[in-house]
């Protein structure tokens, strides 16, 4: 394969992305990616400041575009005027990357009624509804590449779920294992009823990455003895989840539907190793 062969296939210039929880953490290690990669990338959260900085910063960078679109995701009128705006712009939409979520640890017998809402809400609920107001913009962009009734180069929807949705965590995030784990279920349901209108479903079961969720999980358990438990002994790099989400959104990945990558550095497996 030549340099130009491998350039073609994971290509995603001039795509139409759209990052959730894109002003930081994983979203903005993807969002950078895309950018970089010459994408024009939608990124909201519900911080404006922190939004319209972050997409400022990613401009600069280019070669792509980045545009904020602040929403409160929490909110199904916030959900509904997130896709209205990138709509009003954009005809179509090539990638929708699920990434805002949120995380409650409390011990079992304190645990929040209301916390538990919260994460289930935003980390489950709101990827369907946003999901499904995405998919007239989805579907254009699906259409885009059918050629022969063949679809060669899907719209992509790629869902950011969590290595604690593969087990059972030894911290009390109950709400957050369990909405993770759903979530990679309902990826696979996407996969199933989408992929016949050109629309792909995979998921990236993140391990640790840097990140404010991140920060305060290492802190209550022990930062240190859980990095340990990771082979590759580091957590994960901007640029190891950045290249994961763009081979899920080049034609490299075109018949890759219903999947979940692992994305890290041996944790799962190496804490599966230590139970036995």
């Amino acid at each position: 394969m030549s340099t130009s062969e491998a350039d073609n296939l994971f290509k995603v210039t001039g795509k139409v992305v759209l990052v959730t929880g894109g002003s930081r953490g994983i979203g903005k290690m993807i969002a950078t990616g895309f950018v970089r990669n010459g994408a024009k990338v939608y990124i909201s959260s519900r911080s404006t400041n922190q939004c319209n900085a972050t997409a400022a910063e990613l401009a600069a960078i280019g070669p792509g575009e980045c545009i904020s679109v602040p929403a409160d995701l929490q909110k199904l009128e916030e959900v509904k005027r997130l896709v209205q705006v990138v709509g009003s712009r954009e005809g179509r939409l090539h990638v929708l990357i699920n990434n805002a979520g949120a995380a409650w640890e409390e011990p079992i017998d304190q645990y929040s009624d209301a916390g538990f809402s919260k994460v289930i809400n935003l980390n489950l609920q709101r990827v369907f509804t946003l999901t499904q107001k995405c998919l007239p913009l989805l579907r254009a962009a699906a259409a885009e590449s059918i050629h022969d009734d063949i679809c060669t180069d899907p719209a992509r929807i790629i869902n950011i779920g969590s290595v604690e949705g593969l087990g059972v965590p030894n911290h009390e995030t109950y709400a957050y294992s369990a909405s993770k784990a759903a979530l990679h279920h309902l990826s696979r349901n996407l996969a199933g009823r989408l992929g016949w209108e050109g629309i792909v479903s995979n998921t990236i079961a993140c391990g640790l990455f840097e990140s404010r969720m991140t920060a305060q999980t290492l802190a209550a358990n022990n930062g240190e003895e859980v990095l340990r438990s990771v082979p590759l002994q580091r957590i994960g790099r901007p640029e190891d989840v950045a290249g994961t989400a763009l081979y899920l959104a080049s034609p490299a990945s075109a018949y890759v539907n219903g999947a979940t990558i692992t994305l890290d550095g041996g944790y799962s497996v190496s804490m599966t190793l230590h139970r036995l």
